[in-house]
């Protein structure tokens, strides 16, 4: 089938190919990848009627120009960058059309980090160990399979789908619970970790009662959170796996959670592990921001997780 183009014209700061992961390769000390906002990846991709797991495009802070080569629908959901088609405002959480030459600008983010286009019959990428995931830092997958992030000129290919595109909207009585307020201080839900026990009362306490701010020094591999100072009584220990929403906390005292394109390993205690609802969340909040630790169990994390995945 003959494929389908957009073009990009502006790329902004971080702009890259993301579908659901890559998994299995964490022996060989290959991170995971994946959409830092599972959230509204997943909801970009539904509107469209794509399978789980279709790559779409994560724009951080926005300032994304591109344009189409051939007609094609597409969805924009995440952080609001103040689009606009053909310099008309393009609503968000939505799914809209594009023509030969039109074009679609995302502005810088207003609302929210990280904002997500899907196509309707997904992206076309190689697949490097089973994935075409974007990890810029280990030079794996995205749209060339290089770990490159967008750059002006590149063409993203697509699947022209031949099947009808259903006509989705958000479900009216979910908007309030689909669609974040990426303003608000979210509280965010954690499972206690095997080093849980270590810290120091004083520590457990200042971790859920009092309010975290988020570092500027965050990327795709980890957040960095500002707040209280939290002690724990282990002095050193052997480095082991880690996995999304890990919050580690080195001896200054202050949690690193863990994201996408953390490390396999790693030897910090940890407070605990952040849900993938919540990491999602976390993905969205701004340097500066305030936001709350609360604590869960792993069976209440995983009926929320499959709760949401049941929508899908």
């Amino acid at each position: 089938m003959r494929h389908g183009y957009l073009t990009i014209q502006r790329p902004g700061p971080l702009s890259t190919l993301q579908d659901r992961g890559r998994f299995g390769v964490r022996r060989l000390g290959v991170t995971q990848g994946g959409p830092t906002d599972l959230h509204a990846w997943a909801w970009a991709n539904w509107l469209l009627g794509n399978p789980w797991g279709s790559p779409a495009l994560e724009i951080t802070l926005g300032g994304l120009m591109l344009t189409a080569e051939q007609p094609c629908t597409l969805a924009l959901c995440g952080a609001d960058m103040q689009a606009r088609r053909n310099e008309q405002p393009q609503p968000n959480w939505q799914a809209f059309e594009l023509n030969t030459g039109d074009t679609l600008t995302l502005n810088m983010a207003r609302l929210g980090v990280r904002a997500y286009l899907a196509v309707a019959g997904g992206f076309i990428a190689e697949k490097v160990l089973g994935s075409t995931a974007c990890v810029v830092r280990d030079g794996l997958g995205g749209h060339k399979g290089d770990g490159s992030a967008l750059a002006a000129g590149d063409r993203l290919a697509f699947t022209p789908t031949a099947r009808p595109i259903p006509n989705r909207h958000l479900p009216a009585d979910t908007i309030p619970d689909t669609i974040p307020n990426y303003n608000a201080e979210p509280r965010l839900a954690l499972i206690p970790g095997a080093q849980f026990r270590f810290f120091d009362d004083q520590s457990l306490i200042d971790a859920f009662n009092s309010p975290w701010t988020v570092d500027p020094r965050s990327d795709r591999m980890g957040i960095r959170l500002q707040g209280s100072l939290l002690h724990c009584s282990m002095d050193a220990m052997i480095s082991e796996g880690i996995v999304l929403g890990a919050v580690q906390v080195p001896p200054d005292g202050q949690p690193i959670v863990l994201l996408n394109d953390r490390q396999t390993i790693g030897g910090y205690p940890r407070l605990g592990t952040l849900t993938p609802l919540a990491c999602a969340r976390l993905a969205q909040c701004r340097p500066g921001q305030r936001l709350w630790l609360t604590t869960t169990t792993a069976t209440e994390a995983q009926q929320e997780y499959r709760a949401f995945r049941a929508q899908f």
